[in-house]
């Protein structure tokens, strides 16, 4: 790890010396990719100088406890010094550890999140209507905007399926934990007898990608226009500003309908389409390292029944890390960080292992 460490310091302290070099602030391109390295490695090289006078603190305190020459009064100073210094090497060595851990290329992305309504009908829907609430509360709360592409709703309050684009600044980073299937537990407002039913929804989680990233033929689309139903004032059933995709070698179909341009509907349409494409992608590679894949806490793995939600007892139970918390109705109205911040300490205490 140290190795790496000084590998990344010596290269800050090179770029740090060509970004003042006119020839290299006269080239903008040239300049800004090395700022941005600079930047990624600046909080890396900042602890390691940390560490490293904590280290050196270390080497001194153990001078003076081994040197006859010192006095009594020195070597019960240096005594406690070391005591402190020690705590704090293992606290930094902790800490570098994390900052070493490769990042997600995607963290910084928004996010497109799916939400499909499973097994247990109308109130599956209803569910699904919930978690939908709850992402939007969410990003809400966190200050990320939110832009509903496309809902398929049941008359009745559920969702069958919603699409929502989430924008704002590590929005992926948190939500991608958030992929796999929820299942509720609670007591319908249609049952008499007061049973329980258990339902579930799915929620996938795709990072928004450019088209660099996912290049479309545009032969392999078929697009269909045709009048948007549902809510949304006079011209909504008078225009056909609705559109469908269909990737023909692949199936996929989106549809949007939530702005009052075609052409707007369009653009939206064919961000969703990049994301599901680039998810296939991502989802072919993890099957090919399935086993690795099982002892990750975010593995996007749709299958995967991740969450559950008890009503009569107010409980929330992550299926993955064992946790349990008692803040139902807290947590349905968009106070989920607890849970995701657990999640990410589990991924990088995993991630961790390596080192």
């Amino acid at each position: 790890m140290y190795d790496k460490l000084d590998f990344i310091e010596n290269k800050y302290n090179e770029l740090s010396m060509k970004v003042s070099d006119p020839a290299v602030i006269s080239d903008q391109k040239l300049f800004q990719q090395y700022a941005k390295e600079i930047g990624e490695m600046e909080p890396v090289v900042h602890k390691y100088v940390e560490y490293k006078k904590v280290v050196d603190g270390i080497t001194e305190a153990k001078e003076i406890l081994n040197d006859n020459a010192s006095d009594e009064e020195m070597r019960e100073l240096a005594k406690m010094e070391l005591s402190d210094l020690e705590e704090q090497k293992e606290t930094l060595s902790d800490e570098l550890k994390v900052l070493l851990i490769p990042k997600d290329p995607n963290d910084e992305k928004n996010v497109v999140l799916e939400i499909r309504a499973g097994t247990g009908g109308d109130e599956a829907a209803l569910f699904g209507a919930d978690l939908m609430r709850m992402y939007m509360r969410y990003a809400e709360r966190r200050r990320w905007k939110t832009e509903i592409i496309d809902v398929n709703d049941t008359g009745m309050g559920g969702v069958k399926e919603a699409v929502i684009m989430v924008k704002g600044k590590g929005a992926y980073s948190r939500l991608k934990y958030e992929s796999g299937v929820h299942r509720v537990q609670r007591v319908p407002e249609t049952e008499s007898s007061g049973r329980i039913h258990t339902s579930a929804a799915t929620v996938a989680v795709l990072p928004e990608v450019d088209d660099v990233a996912v290049e479309i033929n545009p032969n392999d689309v078929r697009v269909d226009v045709y009048r948007a139903s549902g809510n949304g004032g006079q011209c909504v059933n008078t225009t056909d500003s609705a559109v469908r995709l269909t990737h023909l070698p692949t199936g996929l179909v989106v549809t949007c309908q939530d702005e009052k341009s075609q052409i707007k509907n369009k653009d939206k349409a064919f961000k969703v389409l990049r994301a599901r494409l680039y998810d296939l992608q991502l989802q072919q590679q993890h099957d090919e390292l399935a086993e690795q894949r099982k002892s990750q806490v975010g593995s996007g793995d749709r299958s995967e029944r991740i969450r559950t939600y008890n009503f009569p007892q107010g409980r929330i139970s992550d299926h993955r890390i064992g946790l349990t918390i008692y803040k139902l109705d807290n947590f349905l109205d968009g106070d989920i960080d607890e849970v995701i911040d657990a999640l990410i300490t589990e991924d990088q205490a995993e991630k961790m292992k390596n080192f």
